[in-house]
């Protein structure tokens, strides 16, 4: 998709190299931690230059970006926050750590995970992906992108192909039917089942409808409705 993005001139990803921006015949961009320690860490100065020596924002602002795992958590939300920014530059960690003065150079830190890469290259292009496959045109139906998981704060339903019965299961068949309306609603419950079993912790926080909460009332979720809990707060 990124390779589609970039041909159709949809989105335009240039890499900037450290190494350009560094002061020395080694073109060094790390170096060993004051007060000692293991592991190197890298210099501000090359990542200073770097930044400056971008062209002004093209976009309605720019959103400097460190990927590191003291970020807050990446989710489809902030996805859709950070890619408003119109430009995104994305500053990949490496070695031990950073040099604490580059994060007054950034406006903000993202970690897609707890657990730890070997840089942040690899964090770079998740994010990269997350945002260009929401951009319109990029993917052959937006709609596909705008139901899927994370979407609205739940996990997307089930989805079945050929064949019609395979060993034994069988498709629902209310998606059998063509009634695109009882499809809709199967699926919808079906979405609304899943993040309850697998992801409960999405729903605490999800855009939930009133039918949503009757449907999951069925389901058996016993979260007070956030509605009812500030009324009786304000008793």
């Amino acid at each position: 998709m990124i390779r589609v993005a970039c041909s159709r001139g949809l989105v335009d990803i240039r890499i900037v190299p450290l190494r350009d921006h560094a002061d020395d015949n080694h073109r060094t961009i790390d170096d060993a931690p004051y007060g000692g320690g293991p592991g190197m860490i890298l210099k501000v100065e090359p990542v200073a230059r770097a930044l400056e020596s971008l062209p002004e924002p093209a976009g309605p602002r720019r959103e400097t970006i460190l990927l590191s795992p003291q970020g807050e958590r990446l989710s489809q939300e902030l996805v859709h926050e950070i890619l408003s920014a119109g430009e995104v530059v994305l500053l990949t960690g490496r070695y031990k750590g950073v040099d604490e003065r580059i994060r007054t150079l950034v406006s903000r830190e993202v970690s897609i995970g707890d657990f730890i890469l070997s840089g942040g290259e690899f964090a770079a292009l998740v994010l990269v992906d997350a945002m260009t496959r929401l951009i319109p045109g990029v993917l052959g139906d937006l709609d596909s992108a705008r139901g899927d998981s994370f979407e609205g704060g739940r996990l997307d339903c089930a989805y079945y192909t050929r064949p019609e019965v395979f060993r034994g299961l069988r498709v629902p068949p209310v998606l059998l039917s063509g009634h695109h309306a009882e499809v809709d609603r199967w699926r919808h419950r079906d979405a609304l089942a899943r993040t309850l079993a697998r992801r409960p912790d999405l729903l605490v926080d999800a855009d939930l409808t009133k039918e949503d909460h009757q449907v999951l009332a069925e389901l058996g979720w016993t979260q007070a409705r956030p509605v009812e809990r500030k009324k009786r707060t304000a008793r």
